[in-house]
């Protein structure tokens, strides 16, 4: 689980913006919102332009470090255009069991590295200045990686490489090691965006989708997920004579699914495929807009749908609608505002109010009771 995560100068955020998954109130309902003494599932609330996006790509940068994953065709990491630093600063704490983990590092707005640290129950592992070619490992003895070479990693002579991520590809560590761990968790975050990714079928390939359809039960699962959402639909999959598959909604007559679905439906399909439909459960998962193209009784309905099929993985939602900020599906301290400052608040922290259970957490918000974290 990711304990808290914070990040400094990127983009919008030029002072330090912090997301705490630790700091729970007391409230005794909906405690299917936590998962392991943590914040499992939440809403992020804020303006237009307030940087929720950003905040989802700052939150994924380390899946980029790791893995050279890319995010919408960016390239390079943004430095606040109104800072002074020449680097944007990346903190994740996690917990793995006993285990708490810190890696920290700092990209030059062109991406590259200039510094990392990893730490382990408080003890350093290993330190990393790329900018003054300063390197620290006397601490790999903690994880039992003392004999690894590391004069092999300073020797390469190509671009700035995460010495996090050269140590877990060159050593063998053992299955339940924290690093392995770490390395897993990292591997399975995910950054799905709604709002600007409708689906449209003359530009999508959905051949893989189908040929994992042709699966009766994976199609049985898919109808199955839509009818849960109160999309009352049946469907059948047929293969057409050049031997391609379609996708039909089975009436007396068969409909093409993509080319007459609504927005909101296809929208879920995108959803669907890119969360259920995985064979490996995401470890933690931002959707930003998610409920974009849907009525918010089924926005509701598929925030049930994670609590109840995804109890351990995080999702971080971000919205619009303030129907879904009520305590009949969240709790305060899962609810946040992102302000144009660039602050995030619970809202059991952006009143002096007590909140309780049976508080209108919608009409508080729409009257202005949280305006000043805005």
């Amino acid at each position: 689980m990711l304990k808290k995560f914070t990040v400094k100068n990127y983009k919008n955020f030029k002072d330090e913006i912090s997301l705490d998954f630790s700091k729970i109130a007391g409230y005794q309902f909906n405690k299917d919102c936590l998962s392991m003494g943590l914040i499992g599932k939440m809403l992020i609330y804020g303006r237009n332009a307030t940087g929720k996006t950003n905040f989802g790509r700052a939150l994924l940068d380390i899946e980029r470090l790791m893995y050279d994953m890319s995010r919408n065709g960016e390239k390079s990491v943004l430095i606040n255009a109104d800072s002074r630093d020449d680097t944007a600063k990346f903190i994740y704490e996690f917990k793995f069991g006993n285990d708490e983990v810190i890696y920290k590092y700092s990209r030059f707005a062109n991406a590259e590295l200039c510094d990392e640290e990893l730490s382990i129950n408080g003890n350093v592992i290993f330190k990393c200045d790329f900018k003054n070619n300063k390197f620290d490992f006397q601490g790999l003895n903690i994880i039992s990686a003392e004999t690894v070479n590391t004069n092999r990693y300073l020797i390469q002579d190509n671009d700035v490489l995460s010495f996090l991520r050269w140590l877990i590809n060159n050593t063998s560590f053992s299955y339940n090691s924290v690093l392995i761990k770490l390395s897993e968790y990292v591997n399975k975050m995910d950054l799905i965006t709604v709002g600007n990714n409708r689906i449209e079928s003359s530009t999508i390939d959905y051949s893989k989708f189908f040929e994992d359809l042709k699966n009766p039960v994976h199609l049985q699962n898919f109808e199955d997920f839509l009818n849960l959402m109160g999309i009352e639909c049946k469907l059948v999959l047929k293969e057409l004579p050049d031997g391609q598959v379609e996708l039909y909604f089975d009436h007396k007559k068969l409909v093409p699914f993509y080319s007459t679905a609504s927005s909101g439906t296809l929208a879920l399909t995108n959803l669907y495929q890119k969360i259920v439909s995985k064979a490996v459960e995401s470890s933690l998962v931002y959707l930003d807009e998610f409920d974009a193209f849907y009525h918010y009784e089924m926005a509701e309905k598929l925030i049930s749908f994670f609590k109840t099929k995804y109890p351990k993985c995080q999702f971080i939602m971000t919205s619009h609608n303030t129907n879904l900020m009520t305590n009949k599906i969240m709790r305060p301290d899962c609810l946040f505002i992102l302000s144009s400052r660039g602050t995030l608040t619970a809202l059991c922290d952006a009143t002096e109010r007590e909140l309780r259970e049976g508080h209108n957490l919608e009409k508080m918000y729409i009257s202005g009771e949280f305006e000043k974290y805005e």
